[in-house]
């Protein structure tokens, strides 16, 4: 009996297919092979660590998807690999995701407003929409409370042509802001000409997604604690008095950079609101 063994010579693995890596560029057409979800590349931008590029479909819709393999370039597959220039120009798109209107001044502020309960509120709404509200002339005011806020509602005059559209944190059933919401729309001229909406936070720092700055949640903060010094407690950040509250404030503000980076049930207010102000 012979013996023999097999070399590197007597066979050979098939060579494995390297396929083309294209920059994610803004405007690139790609389908996602899994889902069949077709878009455009309007963005790409780090998430937890991963790198994710944002597509756009051809009705306006957008959803994420992590870099790599996995995608069709004219019907070929590719590997997309970040762009060497970033993938989405500050000249397409604002914050808040919409196309950004060029060479238009802001527009003389309109008789309508958008309320909110406190500075970080209308800090944190100016940050992503504040592009699109100057370009549609809607101030942002932040009310420091709604305690009284039948009362205010009655003093602005709400009417056509005067909206209001007004945005309270914590508004779930039961709770003493809903009682609030509603006894403001009582108000003269509040039907048809005011919105009041909400979110389910206690505070709008919690409707930042603390993945923004890199965590999977929040710490949790007993309930007998002020929200904001229990986060930054939580956080190591200092928190003994206002000072490092709004160098807190400050720092997580500094993390958003788009509507992405906000809770989807802060985002769908915000854009009933300014639908409710500009739209006829």
């Amino acid at each position: 009996m012979s013996n023999f063994s097999w070399g590197p010579q007597d066979i050979s693995a098939p060579a494995r297919r390297v396929l083309p890596k294209v920059g994610a560029e803004a405007g690139l057409v790609l389908e996602d092979v899994q889902t069949g979800w077709v878009g455009a590349v309007v963005r790409v931008e780090k998430s937890g660590g991963l790198h994710l590029m944002v597509l756009e479909d051809r009705r306006g819709k957008t959803k994420s998807f992590e870099l790599g393999f996995g995608f069709l370039l004219d019907g070929e597959p590719v590997e997309v690999v970040p762009a060497v220039k970033a993938a989405a120009p500050a000249s397409r798109r604002t914050a808040s995701g919409s196309v950004r209107v060029e060479n238009v001044r802001a527009r003389t502020a309109k008789a309508s407003r958008i309320w909110v309960e406190g500075k970080h509120d209308a800090e944190l709404v100016e940050k992503v929409w504040g592009d699109d509200l100057r370009v549609e002339g809607i101030v942002v005011e932040p009310l420091h409370g709604v305690d009284d806020l039948y009362a205010a509602v009655k003093e602005f005059g709400p009417g056509p042509g005067r909206r209001l559209g007004i945005l309270v944190d914590h508004l779930v059933p039961g709770s003493k802001e809903s009682r609030i919401a509603a006894e403001a729309m009582t108000s003269p001229g509040a039907r048809g000409n005011v919105l009041i909406v909400g979110h389910p936070y206690v505070d709008v720092w919690q409707a930042i997604k603390p993945t923004a700055i890199g965590l999977a949640a929040w710490p949790v903060v007993p309930r007998n604690e002020d929200w904001k010094t229990g986060i930054l407690k939580g956080l190591g950040w200092p928190h003994r008095n206002h000072t490092d509250v709004a160098i807190g404030w400050k720092k997580l503000l500094g993390s958003v950079t788009s509507y992405a980076d906000l809770e989807p049930s802060l985002l769908g207010r915000v854009e009933e609101v300014i639908d409710f102000l500009t739209v006829p």
